[in-house]
């Protein structure tokens, strides 16, 4: 036999060993393992009892600090700004002169409106003399009497024009934004400076809910807040206001917290977290959020025991919130008594386990 022949035949012989004792190894059925074998490689699980409990859901929101009464200050009459007496950040106290315009053109409306009123009123008099020596008519006596009491009105707005041709502050508060400069010409009513109140009971959260959250919400609910700024204090406050309607550019309800400083230093602008309490309480399923897996949304699932206690099988949840450790569930089959808590995320539906106890 030549060397190539017999090494041919060496690996043949090799090979029909190798087979015959995996055979021999599996069984006469061609069983890959034996039973105990596939308990060794069940995962080993713990599995928790679904508890309920009665309590309120909260609503969790976010929002802006700002103040409940904002004032936006603005010229009745348009014209040339010819001051601006204040600056972004002052304090204002009521009644402050805040700005000017130049008085220039209302000013000469104001001569003449008075002007027009002397003229009337000569008139008036030449008439009412005619009247007397019967050289007039009623109708232009009264014409005249008329002539005289428009020009005394026009004098009255050209006054009171003149009168709102600066801008006062109506109460007391901050500047927060000046919109206009010195030499800009403005329009009437457009506004040229924000002023905010800044009393203890002026600060609010203004916040975004959708319709669900706000159909449970109502006026004087209590709310807790977190500001980034003050991480490690809770303010305290009530629900002061809700929009009648949604707002067209997110669809989502406002809402007005009213939130008290507390002695911190508070400036319109703080990003703030808002949790308002309802008092409607409903039965909520409890879990720890280990048994929880990762889902759309709110929607997520878990694992239970299927029927013959060593498969598994995916169950659809409906998470509500997540408080510390647990999981509020707004939905779970009622069938379902207890999910798998530990070992969960090494599951799947193929995988057997077995239930470790305690």
């Amino acid at each position: 036999m030549s060397t190539r022949s017999f090494f041919i035949h060496t690996l043949l012989v090799g090979v029909l060993f190798s087979f015959f004792a995996i055979a021999a190894c599996s069984g006469a059925d061609g069983a890959p393992q034996t039973a105990q074998e596939e308990q060794v490689n069940k995962i080993p699980v713990r599995t928790v009892t679904v508890s309920y409990r009665e309590q309120a859901l909260p609503i969790n929101s976010s929002g802006m600090l700002t103040s409940d009464a904002e004032q936006r200050l603005a010229f009745k009459v348009g014209g040339i700004i010819q001051n601006i007496l204040v600056d972004e950040g002052d304090y204002v106290r009521p009644g402050q002169v805040l700005a000017r315009l130049n008085q220039t053109e209302i000013a000469a409306q104001v001569n003449q409106a008075k002007e027009a009123v002397k003229k009337a009123e000569r008139d008036r008099a030449r008439v009412e003399a005619l009247y007397r020596d019967s050289s007039a008519t009623l109708e232009l006596l009264e014409n005249a009497r008329t002539g005289y009491d428009i020009a005394t009105e026009g004098l009255r707005i050209a006054e009171f024009n003149l009168q709102h041709a600066e801008i006062r502050a109506g109460k007391g508060g901050k500047v927060i934004k000046k919109l206009m400069n010195e030499g800009e010409i403005c329009g009437p009513g457009t506004p040229v400076l924000v002023v905010f109140e800044t009393g203890a009971d002026d600060w609010i959260v203004e916040a975004f809910v959708s319709d669900r959250d706000w159909a449970r919400i109502q006026k004087g609910m209590t709310a807790e807040m977190q500001l980034d700024a003050y991480p490690e204090t809770t303010f305290t406050g009530k629900v002061k206001d809700l929009a009648p309607a949604a707002d067209p550019g997110n669809g989502l309800y406002r809402i007005e917290v009213g939130i008290r400083p507390q002695g911190k230093r508070f400036a319109p602008g703080l990003f703030a977290q808002v949790k308002i309490s309802p008092n409607q309480k409903r039965k909520y399923a409890i879990l720890p959020i280990e048994a929880i897996m990762e889902g759309d949304g709110k929607k997520a699932w878990v694992f239970a025991l299927d029927s013959d206690g060593e498969s598994v099988k995916k169950v659809p949840v409906v998470v509500a919130y997540l408080d510390g450790k647990e999981a509020i569930l707004e939905q779970i089959p009622g069938t379902v008594s207890e999910v798998i808590s530990t070992g969960a995320p090494y599951l799947s539906e193929s995988k057997k386990v077995q239930v470790v106890q305690d």
